[in-house]
Order: structure tokens, then C-alpha cells, then sequence
């Protein structure tokens, strides 16, 4: 397994700027997530990587070695791709078995066999192994994409939002499997997505990416906690954060501009009045949608809370987070 070093990588497509000046370290056997909207440059960052663009001014180190005039082969990465690129006239075991097969592998056919068997347990496609890769369901696409990746003892593993076409609860085994496999192999994986549950539950680190530059790095917790502007705040938590005019509170520091109150930042039971428009029950959480002086926000609540549209509820803020006219953190 390998470092993955970025060093001012910039990448222009025409006039868009899709990578601006970007400087990253993945840490050697680390789960990194890279987060943020469509045209971020998440897709971008991974290709770099890859080898399938190249950068117009940067470096990329793998392993510590350059990259600049390497072909994809030639960085040994498994790529998984948003839309699944399958064989179409294999099988599934067929297909899975393919990258094993390479004559630079040299891998013998018992453990070619053993590795398939496996990595098909592990995705629920062992039913499946017969089986044209044209009879598949796109779920089931993808995870023998996502199979065909594993296989494989790559430096890296690349992966383009590969759960984001399975179900829920699909999504949410492989979620924990994923985790599992690069936890217990040591593998470094660069992940792109935009679901802040996957960057939360799976990643290491987050990169958070806005309009081709890096805004913040480092450990989920640290971003959720600690957050460098109002961007990176609202790219984790669930419900989103709740950005208020800094002067709705009492007490606001010297040149804030906004306040940033996460649900558990908003204390219930003391301090003024605000207006249940909504009570949202989850299961095992309950949200409340408040009005609170003209402006929406939403917190959470006791499961089984016996709060109802209309009442009225007394909150206040706890721990809250200042930004400045700029978005940035104070």
C-alpha cells in the first residue's frame, strides 16, 4: 500500500478551473473521503490519481515516487467508477476473475477460486457467479465492479461513488464491509462522494472540496467539530447545521456575522420562545422544524417527545459557532 502525496495540482478544462492549486497528503493505509457538490473536483482529484488525466502544472507522488508520464497500469491503482463497467459477454465469476488472470499477477487458480468466492460473500453476488453480467440489476452491476477492484492487491484503491445505485440498506452493509475490508488489509482508498453518512461512518479523513480547492482536511470528527468556514460546517451532520443571523442570540462575539447551531448546539426547555412548525419521527430521534424569530431551524428531540405542531418550545444556543461576513470561522 502506498502514500498519495499532492503537491499544487491545478487542472483547467477550456475556461473551468476544475483543480486550483490543490495539496494533499493521503496517509499510507488511511480510508480518505473526498466530499463536496457536483463540480467540486472530486472526479477531477480522482483521475488525477489515476493516471487518466494529467495535471497542468503539480505533482502527484504515489508511494513517494513521481507519477508525471505514468500510465494507469503503470501505478498498479483498482479503480470502481459511478457507472459500472462490466464485461457485458462474461460471467460475473468470469468477470471478477479477469484482473487476476493478468499474466503480470501470475496468480495460481486456487487462489484466483478462493479470492472470488470470498469477495462475492462479502457483496451477497455469490448466487450470482453463473450468471451474464447483462442479466444483472444495476445494484448488482456494481458490486461486481466494486468485486473486481477488491480482487486485486493493488497500491491504491480508487473509488467514484460505487454505492450510490444500491438501496438502502444495501448501501448500508457495504458501507460497514468496505470499512472492514480496508481496515483489516491496510489498504490506502481515496473515495469520492457526496453522502456526508458515508464520509462520517467510513472515512479516516475528509477532504472537503469547493470550486476545485481544497477548503479543509482532516478527521470527520475534527470537521464536524471544528470547522473552518460555514461551507465545511454544512458539509457534515445530519439534520444540515443552522445558519442564523449572529445578533438572533444575545452575547454574539465582535465581528460574527452568522452563528452556526448544529441540532445538539441547541438547548430545549430554557431561554425564549420559538414555534414547533413540524414534528418529524424517525425511530429513533425525533426532529423538531422550529420557527424562532422569522428564521427556520431544526433540532432533535427525545424519540418519543409528546411536542405537536403549533406548541411552543423555549430554546437557546449551546457551544454555538461563529463565522464572519466572509463565512469564515472565528
Amino acid at each position: 500500500m502506498a502514500e498519495i502525496r499532492l503537491e499544487g495540482v491545478t487542472k483547467t478544462f477550456g475556461s473551468h478551473v476544475a483543480l486550483d492549486n490543490v495539496s494533499m497528503t493521503v496517509p499510507n493505509g488511511s480510508f480518505v473521503v473526498l466530499l463536496g457538490p457536483t463540480g467540486a473536483g472530486k472526479t477531477t482529484t480522482l483521475r488525477m490519481v489515476s493516471g487518466l488525466d494529467h495535471p497542468d502544472s503539480g505533482e502527484i507522488f504515489i508511494g513517494g515516487l513521481p507519477m508525471r508520464g505514468l500510465t494507469p497500469a503503470q501505478r498498479n491503482v483498482a479503480m470502481v467508477f459511478q457507472q459500472y463497467s462490466l464485461y457485458p459477454h462474461l460471467t460475473v465469476r468470469q468477470n471478477l476473475e479477469f484482473p487476476l488472470k493478468s499474466p503480470l499477477l501470475k496468480t495460481p487458480p486456487a487462489e484466483i477460486t478462493r479470492k472470488v468466492n470470498a469477495i462475492a460473500e462479502v457483496l451477497q453476488i455469490s448466487h450470482k457467479l453463473d450468471n451474464k453480467a447483462t442479466t444483472l440489476s444495476g445494484g448488482e452491476m456494481q458490486r461486481v465492479s466494486i468485486g473486481r477492484a477488491l480482487v486485486r492487491n493493488p497500491q491504491l484503491y480508487l473509488m467514484d461513488e460505487p454505492l450510490s445505485s444500491l438501496d438502502a440498506k444495501l448501501r448500508s452493509d457495504l458501507r460497514i464491509e468496505l470499512k472492514s475490508i480496508q481496515a483489516n488489509s491496510g489498504a490506502t482508498l481515496l473515495y469520492v462522494t457526496h453522502d456526508q453518512i458515508e464520509a462520517m461512518t467510513m472515512a479516516t479523513h475528509v477532504g472537503v472540496l469547493h470550486q476545485g480547492r481544497l477548503v479543509q482536511f482532516g478527521s470527520p470528527r475534527d470537521i464536524y467539530e471544528n470547522p473552518v468556514s460555514v461551507y465545511a460546517a454544512a458539509r457534515l451532520g445530519q439534520p444540515r447545521i443552522n445558519i442564523l443571523p449572529a445578533d438572533i442570540f444575545p452575547s454574539s462575539p465582535v465581528g460574527a456575522a452568522t452563528i452556526g447551531l448544529r441540532p445538539e448546539h441547541i438547548s430545549q426547555g430554557e431561554g425564549e420562545d420559538s414555534f414547533v412548525r413540524r414534528v418529524e419521527h424517525l425511530g429513533d430521534q425525533t426532529r423538531l422544524h422550529l420557527s424562532y424569530k422569522n428564521h427556520d431551524l431544526v433540532t432533535v428531540t427525545a424519540a418519543h417527545t409528546g411536542l405537536r405542531n403549533g406548541d411552543i418550545v423555549k430554546i437557546q444556543p449551546n457551544k454555538p459557532l461563529y463565522f464572519d461576513a466572509d463565512g469564515i470561522r472565528l
